[in-house]
């Protein structure tokens, strides 16, 4: 996998916390680093997802969930033979 290189300031403390919670886990600092980034930015891109989620439901109107509710009933057999 490629990496990136980059530098940040940090204060003294969080990285005594962070390399305390690396060495617990059994890892480097760069990799607890890139894991807790990573976490985040899943956490942002699914949070993104349910709020598009959320707007397209917000936008039903009855009928909309009257089909729904009849796709749901329809067994899977139903409509299937050709």
């Amino acid at each position: 996998m490629p990496v990136t290189k980059f530098a940040i300031s940090v204060p003294a403390e969080t990285m005594t916390r962070v390399d305390r919670a690396a060495k617990r886990l059994g890892m480097t600092r760069s990799r607890y680093i890139a894991t807790v980034l990573s976490r985040i930015a899943e956490r942002e891109r699914d949070a993104a997802v349910t709020k598009k989620v959320d707007e397209v439901l917000a936008s039903l109107d009855a009928q909309d969930f009257d089909t729904l509710n009849h796709l749901r009933g329809a067994g899977r057999s139903q409509g299937t033979e050709w």
